[in-house]
């Protein structure tokens, strides 16, 4: 049966001082309103910290392909390594706190020289031992362990919102990827659509021309029109074959084709989120509370490094069994024990503590000024993102008003070239204009819904 000594300093050790500087979060050097309006969002729009992902992203083909990316992505799959690696690390510090028990057996075999023996003559003395019970324990007067293990654990924490930063992440840039392909896709549509129109044209033209009713001039330029848009469809075939590419990395797989979206209709709407009223939201984002959890581990360091000043308490000890002859290690008269207590004072090491408790002052001031970076950051974000809401709202408006105009135009001017009353320039020129207004209107709609997963991310949305 094993057994232990224990030492009646546990009382002392529960009760023992702490040299942590008490910790208050800094204050937040940003305003306490956002710098933008917040935009024109419904009065009951939700807070996107209120909002999961498959709750924001409702089209079944993103969220599908969203759920891959967390499946797959190696970034994701490092940082949950990570979390799991400095929680092994906080066990670790964690068990300083405890007395390390365990068995050790030895033998040794010795001679004692003629002066050294008591009965005359040299003697061989050989020894066997078994010890039990308690190897060591350092008694943590003054919290140095305790600080150890309390940075590990910050540490610990602020590698879990690091992961959960880097899923929220994830799932805004496979959002933004996913809708890139989906307006790039749309706008090879058009360009499609267009040259088909415009060969049209083009051989209505030519026919003209041959007929002496066209110049040459409307001629050329009819061709010149059909080879820019071949041009431009396979320049928007090369994005989208980039825009899966970069997808598929995201994912970390090879995107099934049955949910990739057609256009931006197919990708699904997104809701507007509410910033609310005050900036305090950002105190709630997994890449700003894990730069406190930084902060507060500096702090704690700063406890060890203060304790490293004090005198160091240690046991060693055990029972067990000693004899002469292996055989008889179980015998009568063989119980032995030892208890040895330690105790280092620290009295001079050539400024090397003066210089780690330095040290530790400076890191925890650069964590400061880590997390407060985060903050601003984190405002600056919010702030442009309310503004560009704001922005790419009344530009997709007026964008589609000018489409309208643009429709009614090609089409008198259609009819106008028809019936024989304008040449084929003032077609060409409402052409243009319609097929550079249809694929404005996908790209303020890319922008937009964008700027829609920006401040989903920005705000603190939940993974």
């Amino acid at each position: 049966m094993t057994k232990s000594i224990v030492p009646g300093a546990v009382l002392v050790l529960l009760s023992g001082c702490n040299f942590t500087p008490a910790y208050t979060r800094p204050a937040a050097p940003v305003p306490g309103a956002w710098g933008g309006s917040d935009g024109p969002t419904k009065a009951d729009a939700p807070r996107a910290a209120n909002l999961g992902w498959q709750e924001y992203f409702t089209n079944p083909g993103l969220r599908d392909t969203i759920g891959l990316a967390l499946a797959n992505n190696r970034d994701v799959r490092v940082a949950a390594l990570n979390v799991e690696k400095t929680g092994a690390a906080y066990g670790i510090e964690r068990a300083g706190l405890y007395p390390t028990l365990g068995v050790s057996a030895s033998g040794q075999q010795y001679r004692l020289p003629s002066s050294m023996a008591k009965l005359g003559g040299p003697m061989t003395v050989k020894e066997d031992t078994i010890t039990f019970g308690v190897l060591s324990w350092e008694l943590d007067f003054f919290g140095r362990i305790r600080s150890l293990s309390e940075q590990a654990r910050q540490q610990y924490l602020a590698s879990e919102q690091a992961r959960v930063a880097a899923q929220l992440a994830l799932v805004a840039s496979v959002a933004q990827q996913y809708l890139a392909y989906a307006a790039d896709s749309e706008a090879l549509q058009i360009a499609q659509s267009t040259v088909a129109t415009q060969k049209a044209y083009a051989e209505l033209v030519a026919k003209s021309y041959q007929l002496g009713i066209d110049s040459e001039l409307a001629f050329r330029q009819a061709q010149s029109q059909v080879e820019a848009a071949r041009a431009d469809v396979a320049r928007f075939r090369g994005l989208v074959a980039a825009d899966q590419n970069a997808l598929d990395l995201l994912v970390g797989m090879s995107v099934p084709a049955r949910i990739l979206p057609r256009d931006l209709d197919s990708a699904g709407e997104l809701r507007d989120v509410s910033a609310g009223l005050s900036s305090e939201v950002l105190l709630g984002r997994p890449d700003i509370l894990a730069a406190e959890y930084q902060l507060k581990a500096a702090n704690a360091n700063i406890g060890a490094a203060r304790a490293a000043f004090f005198p160091s308490v240690s046991l060693t000890g055990g029972i067990g069994t000693m004899s002469p002859q292996l055989s008889q290690l179980f015998g009568a008269g063989t119980g032995t024990w030892s208890f040895t207590p330690q105790i280092t004072v620290p009295l001079f090491a050539g400024g090397a503590l003066r210089a780690g408790l330095r040290v530790s002052e400076i890191s925890r001031d650069i964590a400061v000024a880590q997390y407060e970076t985060a903050i601003q950051s984190a405002f600056r974000e919010v702030s442009d993102g309310l503004v560009r809401r704001a922005a790419l709202a009344d530009q997709l408006e007026a964008q589609r008003a000018l489409l309208d105009s643009l429709n009614a135009a090609f089409s008198l001017s259609e009819l106008r070239y028809e019936q024989g009353l304008d040449g084929y320039l003032n077609v060409l020129v409402a052409q243009q204009s319609l097929y550079g207004a249809r694929q404005g209107i996908v790209a303020t709609r890319l922008a937009r819904q964008s700027n829609q997963v920006t401040l989903f991310k920005a705000l603190g949305g939940r993974w």
